[in-house]
């Protein structure tokens, strides 16, 4: 369906999306009970991240420890689609961490939201816009008018989300007053309405240093810096990863009691 086009771009969004929606929407009608719990539950399973990110984020830190940075670098490719070659143990800390962040909204605060309240399509529909700004709503030339009608979804199914999680991020950090005061400082200076909200709420919450320049196959992003403190190691890369499991089960205690 590939076509140099926003209009295109617009109608492969509507047909994947809308077909995924609407075998949700069809599942919650034809469910009752424990049929409607059951259906419930097992696409909450099939969208939901929390544990492949928490897996990534500890195996990247222990090779980090290893000083194996080859193997770092090339793990990378699993929490982001930066271009990891060249970078050196803080940088791979830096995005490994930033990763943690923005999924922790992305593929565990937002899916469970959803659900919430909008039940089966809630959940699978959000995790097909998201996967669809994943694939074709980066700002690379191919995509950058055919995966602009995906890239503003996501951002608007986003805009709640975010912002809950950069919330319970603040609460749940051991210093909410540093927290709070650098996601309200420096939330804005990310390019992208939604990922800066969270990742300065994580560096405030762990007192350190994101955001910067990254490489996205040769075209190369200032970010911004949130924060105040050092760059990340691997122990503060745990540390994120240790909060962002707080966060998630903050998420899903308010998601089952909705």
């Amino acid at each position: 369906m590939w076509a140099d086009s926003r209009a295109r771009g617009a109608a492969y969004l509507l047909a994947c999306a809308g077909t995924v929606t609407g075998l949700g929407a069809l599942a919650q009608v034809r469910t009752r009970g424990w049929t409607r719990v059951v259906a419930t539950a097992l696409a909450t399973w099939i969208v939901l991240g929390g544990r492949g990110l928490a897996t990534e984020g500890e195996t990247m830190a222990g090779l980090l420890d290893d000083g194996d940075l080859p193997g770092a670098r090339r793990r990378l490719s699993h929490l982001c689609g930066r271009d990891a070659t060249g970078l050196d143990a803080a940088e791979l800390a830096r995005a490994a961490t930033e990763s943690i962040a923005e999924n922790t909204s992305d593929a565990v605060v937002a899916p469970l939201l959803w659900g919430a309240v909008a039940g089966i399509p809630g959940l699978l529909g959000y995790r097909a816009l998201n996967t669809l700004d994943a694939m074709v709503g980066h700002r690379s030339p191919r995509y950058a008018r055919f995966g602009w009608a995906a890239a503003r979804a996501d951002d608007a199914a986003n805009l709640l989300p975010a912002r809950v999680t950069a919330l319970a991020t603040v609460v749940l950090s051991g210093n909410p007053g540093r927290a709070w005061r650098i996601w309200r400082r420096d939330g804005a200076r990310h390019p992208s309405p939604n990922a800066g909200q969270v990742e300065a709420a994580f560096a405030g919450a762990l007192g350190i240093r994101l955001g910067g320049v990254n490489s996205y196959g040769g075209r190369v992003e200032d970010r911004g810096v949130l924060g105040d403190g050092a760059a990340p190691s691997p122990a503060e890369l745990r540390r994120a990863v240790r909060l962002s499991r707080a966060v998630g089960l903050a998420a899903l205690a308010i998601a089952v009691l909705r």
